[in-house]
């Protein structure tokens, strides 16, 4: 018998000084079985970083044509690739193709650092991309605000980010590993 994957509520308020953002986002997010509290909310965290009424969960880890979340206009066309952990770079090369910017979320310590040794020469050819790490810690910080029924504010100012959630606070500055030329 197949798992199922566990759903969590999200009520999302988002304050980005940086983009001059304010919204109220009622969010459905779905954990796979083989995926863990920090890779969840390394997601929502993505989605908190590049939130807009029209960003969207992908099927993440239950297929591999999707990323985790993407912003697509009215006519189909993919603006926003956002993948999270350490994906492999023949698939960010194809993603790269696909839509205009593509936006890598790495997390997980000595891995994430080890993935992009791995990987710098290719990935630092694309013309879109851009790659944020989070440290161990913040990574286990966000991890421990799970719960199914959250409800979390985060305020954006000059890229770095507060979440906020059942009186606790998490303090998480992305670190740009790479940015294309333009983003």
């Amino acid at each position: 018998m197949a798992l199922k994957a566990t759903i969590f509520k999200v009520d999302l308020a988002v304050a980005d000084m940086d983009r001059n953002l304010y919204a109220d986002y009622a969010l459905t997010l779905a954990r796979h079985p083989s995926e863990n509290d920090a890779r969840m909310m390394v997601r929502l965290l993505a989605f908190m970083r590049y939130s807009d009424a029209s960003l969207t969960f992908g099927k993440g880890l239950s297929t591999d044509e999707e990323p985790d979340l993407w912003l697509k206009d009215l006519t189909g066309v993919i603006n926003l690739w956002i993948v999270v952990g350490q994906p492999d770079e023949r698939w960010l090369r194809k993603a790269s193709g696909r839509s205009s910017q593509v936006v890598v979320f790495s997390y997980g310590g000595r891995v994430a650092e080890i993935w992009w040794e791995q990987n710098r020469a290719v990935l630092e050819k694309l013309p879109n991309l851009t790659v944020f790490r989070l440290s161990q810690e913040s990574t286990q910080d966000l991890a421990a605000l799970a719960n199914r029924a959250m409800s979390l504010q985060c305020l954006t100012q000059d890229g770095e980010m507060l979440i906020t959630g059942e009186g606790e606070a998490v303090r998480i500055e992305p670190t740009v590993v790479f940015a294309s030329a333009g983003y």
